[in-house]
């Protein structure tokens, strides 16, 4: 007995795909980054981006200005004539404001300090310093001596300052500590320790090293 064989014909089914074939889920999407990257620069003009550079530019130069006009370096007018003829009416000097915070005043040194005034008041002065703490200093005929010594004074103008006319002479006084002695070069016409006493330290705003305006008086101090 013969048996029928039924043939079944079977579709092929697709192979699977390979994995690796597969793209990843987190594939970038090529140009993606660029265009990420220029968005900020799309929501500017190149004008607008130019301002805000000099905008920045600007500030950090006021900031380093402000930082150096506080602590470091000032400038002052003088007025008045009480330092003729190293010094003008109108002559503008640069302050180093750090020196007698790293060291004690020098004889010679010209300072910018403050005078406080009765009524509350204050105003800036610049003299010369002439006497240090534990000095003895005196000026008599127009000589100045610290400890009994004649004082050497090549800043002075023998046109100004003559052996009859330097202002008041004073007898011998001490330094305090912490404190200078100051005059004018313009013995005659300054007001000065002789007049407000002993100045203290603290009260020195800086030293004066160069005066910068006008040029025809350009110098170092």
């Amino acid at each position: 007995m013969s048996r029928a064989v039924t043939e079944v014909s079977v579709e092929p089914t697709p192979e699977s795909p390979d994995p690796h074939d597969a793209a990843p889920v987190d594939a970038p999407v090529e140009g993606a980054d660029e265009a990420t990257t220029d968005e900020p620069d799309r929501l500017l003009s190149p004008g607008a981006r130019a301002f805000f550079d000099w905008v920045l530019v600007v500030g950090i130069a006021l900031f380093v200005a402000i930082l150096v006009r506080t602590f470091f370096l000032a400038h002052s007018q003088v007025e008045g004539e009480s330092m003729i003829n190293t010094l003008h009416p109108g002559d503008r000097v640069f302050v180093n404001k750090m020196s007698y915070r790293l060291h004690d005043p020098n004889r010679g040194d010209v300072v910018v300090l403050h005078e406080f005034q009765g009524s509350g008041g204050e105003r800036d002065l610049i003299k010369r310093v002439i006497g240090l703490p534990g000095e003895t200093i005196e000026m008599s005929d127009c000589v100045v001596y610290i400890d009994g010594l004649a004082l050497d004074e090549p800043y002075l103008d023998a046109q100004v300052v003559t052996p009859s006319n330097c202002g008041a002479d004073f007898d011998p006084v001490e330094v305090r500590d912490d404190h200078v002695y100051v005059l004018g070069d313009n013995r005659p016409g300054s007001s000065d320790s002789r007049q407000l006493g002993q100045i203290s330290e603290d009260d020195l705003v800086g030293r004066a090293f160069v005066v910068f305006w006008p040029k025809s008086d350009w110098q170092w101090l």
